[in-house]
């Protein structure tokens, strides 16, 4: 298994993701000590170290220190998928048009998926976020925070339902990250969130008679609303910010 001379950090890197990936290394099993991986790929500490961090990176080992340290094999889930997905919605790399265009592909899918394998306790979950959602809509002061929390375990719980872990990671970190959205963008008023209300106890219904047809064209509906309203919010915003920009003239800036 040594290791080829004209790439020895990538071949490395390949060789052990290979063992994981075909679980000749399983979850939970400790690689070989430094020395012997050393021997074994014929290469320097460095070189050996370097490949190490790089599988640590991609979340396949986790090197922990002390006596019972050493590069431990890590779970092989979709962790690495959301990881990447969480960082760009962070940090905004992710416009609206975007977002909802994923959104109503694939939470529509998703809702399909739910309609046909819905059980009583799924329903009893949804129903659940729904009477949450109606108390803070009758409460004296609007709680859009708590409605948007609701409103998250609702659509979280459509992928769950749906039974692919893959659709369930991924809108998972959307909903994680989602709220940065919707603080900036989305109105905060009583009529939306009322809005917003009927049109989840709508997909409620529909996925409780197991029209998957009808639960994904609510679904898409339902997102393709959200962001025309985000969309135009934003655009009210831009205005505004360009509006109270200085103007340059003769030497003075003049707001």
């Amino acid at each position: 298994m040594q290791a080829k001379q004209n790439r020895i950090f990538e071949d490395i890197v390949s060789q052990i993701q290979e063992a994981i990936l075909q679980r000749r290394l399983k979850e939970g099993d400790k690689l070989p000590g430094e020395r012997t991986l050393r021997e074994t790929f014929k290469v320097s500490r460095g070189t050996l170290r370097e490949a190490l961090r790089a599988l640590e990176q991609k979340g396949l080992i986790a090197i922990k220190t002390g006596v019972r340290g050493g590069a431990i094999v890590c779970p092989v889930d979709t962790r690495q998928i959301s990881e990447s997905l969480g960082f760009l919605l962070q940090y905004q790399k992710v416009s609206l048009g975007e977002l909802a265009e994923f959104r109503e592909e694939v939470e529509g899918l998703v809702a399909a998926k739910a309609a046909q394998k819905a059980k009583k306790e799924d329903l009893r979950q949804l129903a659940g976020f729904l009477e949450k959602i109606k108390s803070h809509l009758n409460a004296s002061e609007l709680r859009w925070g708590e409605i948007v929390t609701e409103d998250n375990k609702f659509h979280r719980s459509l992928a769950r339902i749906a039974g692919n872990k893959v659709f369930e990671s991924v809108l998972c970190t959307i909903y994680d990250n989602i709220n940065l959205y919707f603080d900036q963008f989305h109105p905060k008023e009583r009529v939306t969130a009322e809005k917003n209300y009927q049109s989840l106890k709508k997909i409620k219904e529909a996925i409780e008679k197991r029209d998957s047809v009808k639960a994904q064209i609510l679904v898409q509906e339902h997102v393709k609303r959200s962001n025309l309203l985000m969309e135009k919010n934003r655009k009210k915003k831009e205005v505004q910010f360009t509006s109270n920009l200085p103007v340059y003239s003769r030497n003075k800036f003049h707001y």
